[in-house]
Formats: C-alpha cells, structure tokens, sequence
C-alpha cells in the first residue's frame, strides 16, 4: 500500500504537469502561407492561416505593418486599442494599422478561422507581445 503523503506528491506532480502541457499549447496559431517582397522597399507581404482554439484568446501583440484578416470560420471577440470592442463573424473582415495594440479571443466552442494577411517591414518579428491598453 502506497502511504497518504506519496499518493499527494504523486497527484500534486500529475496536476503540475498537466498544467505544463497545457500552457504549452498555444491558443492561437499562425501557418505562413506565402512570404513575399512588396512594391514598398523594405517591406513584406505574408499572408497566413490563423486559428484560434475555443476559450483561447491571441494576447495583447501588434505588428509592424497593416494587418488584413477576414474570419472563414467561427467568430472572435476584437479589442483595438482606442477602438469598442466588436465581434466579426465568418464572412466578415477587419484591418489593424500598424503598431496598434490589439487582442482576439474566441469565446466559442468550435476553433476560429481566418486568413491574415500582414504588410509588414521586413526582417521584423510578425507579432511582438504589448500591453493591454488603459481604459
């Protein structure tokens, strides 16, 4: 018979690593289509899939470049900064200036898809992680 305290270590350990796996998954992921030069010197166009798991949401990020996106699938929840917050459903689209603050969440059950398009300068990370903008 296993005694008391090694049964709570063992369930405490479970529980920790079922909490590693999942924050190692992400909530919303980008699949690069195409990467390619613009007519713009010093800037890309990168056009990806995007979707974003149910519950999940995309954090607060900007790029550095206009963002293009439309929703194929599901609906999401957009906060931009100095914007009211809207959802966009499937069919529906929106753009992000760039640098701008901005955060999705998927608040329904099925996962969110979309396709984004981003004309950003070149040689940049896609996203940078930003602040939640102060109401």
């Amino acid at each position: 018979m296993i005694p008391l305290s090694n049964k709570f270590v063992v369930g405490a350990a479970l529980v920790v690593l079922a909490g590693v796996i999942v924050a190692q998954v992400p909530a919303l992921t980008r699949t690069v289509v195409v990467r390619a030069d613009v007519s713009v010197p010093g800037r890309e166009a990168v056009a990806a899939r995007v979707e974003l798991a149910p519950g999940g949401a995309s954090g607060w990020h900007t790029h550095p470049g206009d963002e293009i996106s439309v929703v194929n699938e599901g609906e999401l929840l957009l906060m931009v900064a100095g914007q009211p917050t809207r959802k966009v459903a499937a069919g529906e689209g929106f753009v992000i200036p760039a640098g701008v603050p901005h955060n999705a969440k998927n608040e329904g059950t099925t996962p969110t898809k979309l396709v984004g398009v981003y004309v950003v300068e070149k040689g940049k990370p896609l996203a940078s992680p930003a602040s939640a903008p102060t109401p």
